[in-house]
């Protein structure tokens, strides 16, 4: 009898557990580009160029298409600063391999495109953080640039 009754109120406490909503943050927030350029040094390279929305550039002198990436890194213990600068880097090393694999030498017009939501600026990306991963999604157009 004690058996059943252990059982039942383990099974109970299951239940009400399962049935509680999760508590799941995502936090959208917006960091400066510069500061998270420069926050590990030598990651990025650059023989290719980088122009963020509204950016001047040199003329373009072939256009190869625009490209998206959209990255995730593990937030786990780190502050959103931390995880999105992290996160903001490898989008930005990816859109360089791209322009790289195409035959370009810059990405141009780099905007945020977190959950869909094009958001330009030439100071600020879009990054999303929660307590175990952080993502940013960026769009450029690969091109070369008259030298």
């Amino acid at each position: 009898m004690k058996r059943h009754l252990l059982f039942a109120a383990l099974f109970a406490s299951f239940a009400t557990l399962s049935a509680a909503p999760a508590f799941a943050r995502d936090t959208v927030s917006y960091f400066p580009v510069e500061q998270a350029l420069q926050s590990e040094p030598g990651k990025v390279s650059e023989d290719i160029g980088l122009y963020f929305a509204g950016q001047r550039h040199p003329a373009v002198v072939k256009t190869m298409g625009e490209f998206a990436t959209n990255k995730k890194t593990n937030a786990f213990g780190k502050s959103d600063l931390q995880a999105c600068q992290h996160v903001f880097l490898s989008a930005v090393i990816e859109l360089q391999e791209r322009a790289r694999k195409e035959g370009g030498n810059a990405v141009i017009n780099i905007k945020s495109n977190y959950k869909n939501e094009l958001r330009e600026s030439a100071t600020e990306y879009t990054c999303g953080a929660g307590a175990v991963v952080a993502g940013v999604a960026l769009t450029g157009e690969v091109v070369t640039l008259r030298k």
